[in-house]
């Protein structure tokens, strides 16, 4: 038996070296994004072209959930989301095969790509290429990171993109004169096919010279401006040539771009994202991108530099160093308190042993299942290690008692016998009480989507737990007992403590059973008067991730040119910067070319380093630091926003708001959505607590549409195509090709000068080539500013609006019915127009619903367990007292703790549930000893005989229960004074159990004897 254990221990310490190491669980849902690119194309068209029709066709897709589409101009993202448990692979070879098949439902030219193999969590880290000699451009770093730093760091093991963000992207354009076009009855599309043909390599085979074998190659590839301003473009009259610079001028000049990034509000500088593959360790991933970045440092141009900007593996580390050093506290404190009541260290290592063992071993099915190593599922062994060594105490315990007995009278029976006797004697009822607190995490494998996904690692990890220190109870412990429980043993009279605990609860326990009914009638008064004090606990979903990294997510107005963009961002981040406690500011105004990263431009995300606790101001803590930040920071038509970076990431993907709480609005038409969402947005604003509120703007983009004439346009020999190729050509560019230098690669664009793209009526002097001479755009179309939607939302095939809320540090469920009170009072929707709560509330809604299921079917499982055991409802009754019992103590620490009632709560009172199943059991198995032992002595059963067994079973037995609760209780405590990144979930798990067992603990000492008495007295007067 102990050659088998220690086998599986060491398999248990090789799979903990194994398991991935991240801060938190991955909680975003199985999910697929789509990309598609359409360049220069406005918003409804690429609604209507693109995401509509991808959207309707995915939706049927097999095991699909929800289909979310976003369109902005030019680009279009359809996330995919399936249901849980739904392999990812899986799922994007199904969404591959359906885009096949509506591939033909597209515009000509367009093809959708899927995103990276990444989870909404995949963001592990950003840096930033900084100039510190002055030397080289943002264009020059934009392609270092292009073309010398992106394909290493992809080559990385884990690491599933590296995006790019920032910088301009080089590009050749050729700026077309549309006058010398005209002067020689040439069209744009005449210049494109001559860049077409100006811009290609050809092989021609191979041929033998001179006895070896040389292959053909044609070299066309254009290397810079002189030789494509040299390609030809037709025959003049005259037989002069015609060439591209004739009628064009080249140039290297930037590409229009959708993203920008800048750091510590110094100016602007180039990021980069490494992107994660899903289910990759993120540490090593982290660390394989760290050891890259640096060899390739000595290849980067002289002063240009890597500065880390976010770094999950500062968070992971934080975070398992927190639990590493609760979990060590709580191995000291349970063994202390192991050898403080035994007074034995022989005995007191049978427990001991027993707990690091039952924990290594819990690593193989972790493994075995892909779980993690987090602050989750390392929470969840945290959470365990006081009650994994109950078993073990209790049946070390009772053979210490019974080998006292056995040493006082030896009789017939063998040592052997009578320790096999002894931990029969319990064993049942402790295997029972075990399974109690097993089957009491039911609930939470119950929970669904985020909530689910954050708490079943700790529910898988503490069940792991739990069950092998069971088994190793009935098959370690008793081994252990025999090789180490050798020689005399310390009478329990001759324990100081022991002795002294038992002298002073005796009395009491006198006094109880001799006053049963005011007992339990103080004990249902105390009960009664939890009730205000839990109702007036507000409700939450989670209390933040503390990340030790704050985001900060303004939004602008839409139509913010770039250089504008460019100075806000700057801006901001140059206030930040100024707080004290901010270390870093790494701004980000845009996307980054990634589709795991759907931002239009006038949204900021600043990601803000802030320095360790110890450096900062004292008195402030973190709600008085984002107070500080949301009074210093902002600019007026930008609310502020400020989050997490892990939460937001897995929020914007999984419900698609980038905010702890939204409204999101549906109605008939573009129109009502915007006007509803206006209406929220000023009656939000009134509610007490709200930090800021901003609706997005379904027609706030401005245009500048043409009009076609047809009728105007068919007399002078113009068709739509020539317009059109115009506009799309001439005024917003247009990319024919790309040329290689060397290993880069570097769009060619078609495009006219930019002095005649600057105001509406030089736009209408650009002439347009028909089937006759060149006329005026103005001649065939009218061209006019308008508007339209900067950005579309649909979900499940229907339009959507939201209005983002930051309902600051209060709880959500208290903010809710406060803003819905409001809301209904103020807001008159058009007809068809509704608003539904999403975000954080919706999580905590689900949750709740599950478990108003899920608790009282477990409750009912947990009675049939308990029956089984005692055969008598009145004795699981009497167990089962002990819940409301704990509810008393649970309630009132999270009051004085200003604890709201959250997921991580309710995980922690059903824990604390299952544990006052285990002490109910105890407490009522001495007392059933005790007293059965009495009716076996053939005594006279009188009420002095019935006070005597209690007075027996509880004060002389106080030993093994007060080792079990303290070991219990002690192990939760360093989990509640803990402080670091995690420490804030755990402590709400914590809370109740620590609070809870304190009061069930001292209730059971007085309510049980009291309960027990008029129980047994019933039958003696039956008697």
């Amino acid at each position: 038996m102990l050659a088998l254990v220690a086998l599986l221990a060491g398999l248990g310490l090789v799979a903990m070296r194994r398991v991935p190491l991240d801060a938190v669980p991955d909680l975003s849902d199985v999910q697929v994004i789509v990309l598609t690119e359409w360049e220069g194309h406005a918003t409804p068209l690429v609604e209507d072209q693109l995401t509509a029709p991808l959207s309707a066709g995915l939706v049927s897709t097999p095991g699909v959930q929800t289909v979310r589409g976003q369109s902005f101009f030019g680009l279009s993202f359809v996330t995919v989301i399936f249901e849980d448990g739904t392999d990812l692979y899986a799922a994007r070879s199904r969404v591959s095969e359906r885009l096949g098949t509506l591939q033909g439902r597209l515009p000509l030219g367009v093809a959708p790509a899927l995103g990276p193999d990444a989870s909404g969590v995949g963001w592990v880290l950003m840096y930033a290429l900084k100039d510190t000699a002055g030397q080289a451009d943002l264009a020059q770093l934009r392609s270092v990171q292009d073309w010398e730093l992106r394909p290493q760091l992809e080559a990385v093991p884990g690491v599933a993109e590296v995006a790019t963000l920032g910088g301009f992207e080089r590009q050749l354009q050729v700026e077309v004169s549309p006058e010398a076009l005209a002067a020689r009855g040439l069209r744009l599309t005449d210049v494109e096919m001559a860049v077409r043909a100006a811009n290609a390599d050809a092989g021609g085979g191979v041929i033998e010279l001179g006895g070896q074998e040389h292959m053909i190659r044609s070299r066309g590839y254009l290397r810079g401006p002189d030789e494509l301003l040299a390609a030809p473009l037709m025959r003049a009259p005259d037989g002069a040539t015609v060439t591209v610079g004739d009628v064009a001028e080249a140039r290297w000049g930037p590409a229009m771009r959708r993203g920008i990034a800048e750091l510590d509000g110094q100016g602007e500088v180039v990021g980069g994202i490494i992107v994660m593959r899903q289910g990759a360790d993120a540490r090593a991933v982290i660390a394989g991108v760290k050891d890259r970045l640096a060899a390739l440092q000595a290849s980067l141009p002289p002063g240009v530099e890597v500065v880390i900007t976010y770094d999950r593996s500062e968070l992971i580390d934080a975070a398992i160093d927190t639990l590493r050093g609760t979990l060590i506290e709580e191995l000291i404190v349970v063994s202390a308190v192991i050898v403080l009541f035994l007074l034995s260290v022989r005995s007191a290592l049978v427990p001991i042993l027993t707990l690091p063992v039952a924990v290594l071993i819990a690593f193989i099915p972790m493994a075995a299942q892909g779980l993690g190593a987090n602050i989750m599922s390392l929470g969840g062994v945290a959470v365990a290690i006081g009650a994994m060594v109950d078993a073990s105490i209790i049946l070390v315990e009772n053979v210490h008692k019974r080998l006292e007995e056995w040493a006082e009278a030896p009789g017939d029976r063998p040592r052997s016998a009578v320790v096999v006797g002894a931990m029969q004697e319990v064993g049942p009822s402790i295997f029972f009480s075990l399974l109690v607190i097993t089957v009491s995490f039911l609930p939470v494998f119950s929970l669904q989507a985020t909530e689910g996904r954050l708490f079943r690692p700790l529910a898988f990890t503490k069940t792991y737990a739990m069950g092998f220190a069971a088994l190793l109870a009935v098959t370690l412990t008793p081994a252990l007992v025999a090789l180490l429980l050798r020689g005399p043993v310390r009478r329990e009279a001759d324990h100081p403590l022991s002795r002294r605990l038992s002298a002073a609860y005796a009395p009491v326990v006198r006094a109880v059973v001799r006053r049963p009914l005011l007992v339990v009638g103080a004990a249902l008064g105390l009960m009664a008067a939890t009730v205000p004090a839990f109702l007036s606990l507000q409700r939450e979903f989670m209390p933040p991730l503390h990340e030790g990294v704050l985001l900060y997510m303004p939004s602008s107005p839409m139509g913010m040119p770039a250089d504008e963009a460019s100075r806000t961002l700057q801006l901001l981040d140059r206030q930040i910067k100024a707080v004290p406690e901010v270390a870093q500011v790494f701004g980000k105004m845009g996307r980054a070319e990634s589709a795991t990263d759907p931002a239009p431009l006038g949204m900021a995300e600043t990601t803000i380093l802030l320095k360790p606790r110890d450096q900062w101001r004292p008195g402030l803590d973190w709600d008085g630091l984002v107070a500080e930040l949301d009074a210093a920071v902002g600019l007026p038509g930008m609310p502020n926003l400020w989050w997490m970076p892990i939460q937001t990431r897995t929020e914007m993907l999984s419900t698609g708001v980038r905010s702890p709480l939204a409204l999101q609005v549906s109605g008939r038409n573009l129109a009502d959505i915007e006007q509803l969402s206006l209406q929220l947005e000023q009656a939000l604003l009134a509610v007490p607590g709200t930090r800021s509120a901003q609706a997005e703007r379904s027609t706030g983009g401005f245009t500048v549409d043409v009009d076609v004439d047809r009728a105007r346009a068919a007399q002078l020999g113009v068709s739509v195509q020539d317009i059109n190729d115009t506009v799309r050509m001439a005024i917003g560019g247009m990319t024919v090709g790309e040329t290689l230098i060397g290993r880069r690669r570097y769009g060619v664009a078609l495009r006219a000068p930019y002095d005649l793209r600057e105001d509406l009526d030089q736009l209408g002097r650009l002439p347009v080539q028909g089937m006759g001479p060149p006329v005026p755009l103005a001649e065939v179309a009218r061209v006019a500013p308008g508007f339209t939607a900067p950005a579309l939302r649909s979900e499940g095939g229907r339009l959507i609006g939201n209005v983002f809320v930051d309902p600051g540090a209060g709880a959500i469920g208290a903010y809710v019915d406060r803003a819905e009170a409001a809301l209904r009072a103020a807001v008159q929707p058009p007809e068809g127009a509704a608003w539904t709560w999403v975000g954080q509330f919706t999580a905590m809604q689900r949750a709740q619903d599950r478990l108003t299921v899920a608790l009282p079917l477990t409750l009912a499982l947990v009675v049939l367990l308990l029956y089984l055991n005692t055969r008598s409802l009145t004795e699981t009754a009497i167990v089962l007292l002990a819940v409301p019992f704990s509810l008393i103590g649970a309630v009132w620490l999270l009051w004085a703790l200003d604890y709201h009632l959250s997921v991580a709560v309710w995980v922690g009172v059903i824990a604390l549930a299952g544990l006052d199943a285990e002490t109910g059991v105890v407490m009522l198995l001495y007392l059933t000893l005790s007293w059965r032992e009495r009716q076996a002595g053939g005594a006279p059963l009188t009420p002095a005989a019935l006070e005597e067994a209690i007075v027996d079973g509880a004060a002389r037995r106080i030993r093994p229960k007060l080792m079990t609760v303290l070991t219990t209780f002690i192990g939760l405590v360093p989990l509640l004074w803990s402080d670091g990144a995690g420490a804030d979930v755990m402590k709400r798990v914590a809370a109740p159990m620590v609070g809870g067992l304190f009061t069930s603990f001292l209730l059971e000492l007085l309510v049980y004897p009291a309960v027990f008495a008029l129980w047994k007295r019933r039958g003696l007067a039956h008697a």
